[in-house]
């Protein structure tokens, strides 16, 4: 069921290799369509769910994904305070690698995912962190996966992929889990919201490996012909100072997705992860049209954590 994927944890992108995330992508659609085959195969097992960050859809889409594989979820709050404040990262590790088979954490920083994993005697599941959103693109690849016949292409290889917005931890996953992945791909940012600079530098690396083209840009006028077309909030959570809103919604402007940005790339497909501030990054009339597959997105989160969950805590 999972021996050939063979993972330790589920941290960040680039510690993924191709053969990986293709087999994580096949399992998240076969427990999709099959889900009564994998409705005991966590029976027994229980996983702390770490959130620092409030959430809609990861908490949702573990809790009951983790309820569909016959697991127990148990969801740790912001009351609990941020993590290796109120003690230790490595103490919160340790204890919580006494009572549970896994930890999902979605974090402010990295380095507290990366300290979990260091200490955790079970496995850890990077569920948001402000480098890495890897439960997302995953979910992003199976949609597009499924979506290949509509988009007329064959193999998630020739897909054409452009990002347009902040370069953030969603746009840092999409890059590098498509450089793995073989996949063109377009980063279009405005000047000073770049991808940060070690992770564009990871990207083109594996994207050099894998034959996949990488252009990142400013000019949203310039990416040309595209099949995919994502973007997301340019608000981070957690930053939604007025006047500092106020100056980002203007600078941001230009690279709002909408059905002009569509007729000049062609392509046949929108995504957003969600939450979605309409009239701002992407409009209501786009977000809702049938050439969007945002929800298709939401529920595919769960499909493709279950398969991470499956792949880390069982083997065949």
């Amino acid at each position: 069921m999972s021996e050939s994927i063979n993972l330790q944890h589920f941290l960040a992108d680039d510690q993924l290799k191709q053969n990986q995330l293709l087999a994580l992508i096949k399992l998240a659609i076969k427990i999709k369509q099959t889900p009564a085959d994998f409705s005991q195969v966590l029976l027994g097992k229980s996983v702390a769910m770490i959130f620092e960050k409030p959430s809609l859809r990861t908490h949702v889409s573990f809790d009951m994904g983790i309820n569909k594989l016959g697991g127990h979820a148990l969801y740790l709050g912001q009351q609990n305070g941020k993590l290796g404040e109120r003690e230790r990262v490595s103490d919160y590790a340790k204890n919580l690698s006494c009572y549970a088979d896994a930890i999902v954490a979605r974090v402010f920083s990295h380095n507290s995912i990366q300290g979990l994993a260091e200490h955790a005697s079970v496995p850890v599941i990077n569920a948001l962190c402000d480098l890495y959103h890897p439960c997302q693109a995953l979910a992003d690849f199976i949609t597009m996966t499924e979506q290949l016949a509509l988009l007329k292409i064959n193999d998630i290889s020739e897909v054409k992929l452009t990002y347009v917005g902040d370069g953030n931890n969603v746009s840092h996953s999409l890059m590098l889990m498509a450089a793995i992945l073989g996949v063109d791909f377009t980063l279009v940012t405005p000047l000073g919201f770049e991808a940060e600079a070690d992770v564009l530098t990871k990207a083109q690396s594996l994207a050099k490996a894998s034959g996949a083209k990488l252009n990142v840009t400013c000019d949203i006028s310039s990416i040309g012909a595209q099949d995919v077309i994502y973007t997301d909030t340019w608000i981070s959570m957690g930053n939604e100072d007025a006047n500092q809103k106020a100056q980002i919604l203007a600078h941001f402007a230009p690279y709002q997705v909408n059905h002009n940005l569509i007729k000049q790339t062609g392509a046949k497909q929108v995504m957003h992860c969600q939450p979605a501030h309409l009239e701002e990054e992407i409009t209501t009339e786009l977000f809702d049209s049938d050439m969007s597959v945002v929800f298709q997105q939401a529920e595919n989160r769960m499909w493709g954590q279950c398969a991470v969950l499956v792949s880390l805590l069982t083997k065949e």
